[in-house]
């Protein structure tokens, strides 16, 4: 096992991964950026070094200054958690080649489904089912008119690489796509430095659903189970909860055996999400892996007692999983809501500053991922989520009841968040039924916002 970690990230799964070792008996190291300097979850890491100023490429997406904060901290391995460079294949190569262990999958798995059409291909090899669309990238517009018309309209079109919905477009006639095919690519490239674009066939509203995955390194794969994501906006995840409601068993179980076959296939190993999604007749569709923890997987941790953070770090220490696919069953619901400094009636404008007031919920079945404190000063420079509220109960209805609950206990003062709306979300009649889409905020939230 190893004796001393650094954790390559900020906030809040930073203060998760530092809990998780300091429970494992591993001392840490944290970096941080000159906007993070003071916070309260530094002093609980062994050592901490400044790596740069606040803009997150003058500091946590700096290899080199976290290489060097690695070296001359002592550290055996590296914990990127999630976002900046969790699932940069380079940044593990590096990492390794400084005999520095990586915790996360190897760098040809990186590689392999490190983008959408990669891993799509891996998934078609691995008799895993994907959407229609095209095989690779796509060369031009008369390509894609080309494939459009063998799928039907309407098409999706694509970035290869990157998320968050940047360089995606619906094209529902021939005019559309040669015009998204071009925009998709311009906005790609700016994001992403990376123009490619590929095509698939449209799935009208869909909903996603992720299967969580954990490997060890000799050869052992398992699934823990699924969790329903189809509660977002414009890409951005809002709720999540684990298993995903109205999913018929057959279904469930054929997805996460496919998710793991996959895994499989590409050599996978450590932690890593297989998303997909599902249409009204309850049809499959890989779409993208993950290759890296994701802000999610308390959900999953809440229904199966599997410690994610410390499963990692023991898997990249070379230990065997402790346990095998029949071992792993569901335990009750679990809901989590990210709680965004944000202002939902301003266009979901973030809303940075310090927190006057904090009152956070408790009680059976709560959970509280954060960083957050009475006095912090939320920067403007990064993701403007404030934490996680999880909860975790025997049913659905009573895992609502419970988020209800905490939600009204939770008390915020000096930015604006996203709880007000959250709370009219959950007691929305198509969400307490689980019929949930993932365009079905967007179509109701003018309503939603004008409830009391």
């Amino acid at each position: 096992m190893f004796q001393r970690i650094l954790v390559a990230n900020r906030g809040e799964i930073a203060l998760r991964i530092i809990r998780a070792c300091r429970e494992l008996g591993i001392e840490t190291v944290a970096v941080f950026s000159e906007a993070d300097r003071g916070a309260h979850y530094l002093s609980l890491a062994d050592e901490a070094y400044c790596i740069g100023s606040a803009q997150a490429v003058d500091s946590y997406l700096l290899i080199n200054r976290i290489i060097s904060a690695a070296e001359v901290g002592g550290a055996q391995a590296i914990h990127p958690g999630y976002g900046f460079l969790a699932e940069n294949a380079k940044f593990a190569e590096i990492c390794r080649e400084c005999d520095i262990e990586f915790i996360g999958p190897p760098v040809a798995a990186m590689n392999g489904l490190g983008d959408k059409v990669s891993s799509r291909i891996v998934a078609m090899k691995a008799n895993v089912p994907t959407v229609p669309g095209s095989e690779g990238l796509l060369k031009d517009e008369a390509e894609a008119v080309q494939i459009a018309s063998k799928i039907g309209y309407p098409v999706l079109i694509k970035a290869t690489a990157g998320g968050g919905g940047k360089g995606m477009r619906v094209a529902r006639n021939e005019q559309d796509l040669k015009i998204g095919v071009k925009q998709a690519s311009q906005e790609a490239e700016k994001a992403f430095k990376n123009a490619g674009v590929f095509l698939e066939k449209y799935v009208e509203n869909p909903r996603h659903v992720e299967v969580q995955l954990i490997g060890d390194q000799h050869g052992n794969v398992c699934h823990l189970w699924e969790r329903e994501c189809s509660t977002q906006r414009k890409h951005q995840k809002l709720i999540e909860e684990a298993p995903a409601p109205t999913l018929p068993d057959d279904v469930r179980n054929a997805m996460c055996e496919a998710a793991v076959r996959l895994a499989k296939s590409a050599g996978y190993y450590n932690a890593g999400t297989c998303e997909f999604i599902v249409d009204k007749d309850y049809n499959f569709y890989f779409i993208e892996v993950n290759a890296r923890i994701q802000v999610e997987h308390p959900v999953t941790e809440q229904i199966t007692g599997i410690d994610l953070i410390e499963s990692q770090i023991r898997v990249a220490a070379g230990e065997k999983l402790p346990f095998q696919q029949e071992d792993i069953k569901r335990n009750g619901h679990s809901i989590e809501v990210r709680i965004n400094a944000e202002d939902p009636d301003n266009e979901f404008r973030g809303s940075p500053g310090t927190i006057t007031k904090l009152r956070i919920p408790g009680g059976r079945g709560v959970r509280f991922d954060s960083h957050v404190h009475e006095g912090y000063k939320i920067p403007p420079y990064y993701d403007s989520m404030v934490g996680k509220l999880i909860v975790h109960r025997p049913t659905r209805e009573q895992a609502i009841a419970c988020m209800l609950r905490a939600l009204d206990e939770f008390v915020i003062e000096g930015v604006k968040t996203s709880i007000p709306l959250l709370r009219k979300i959950l007691r929305d009649p198509t969400f307490q039924a689980g019929q949930v889409d993932t365009r079905w905020l967007e179509r109701t939230l003018d309503e939603l916002m004008r409830r009391d």
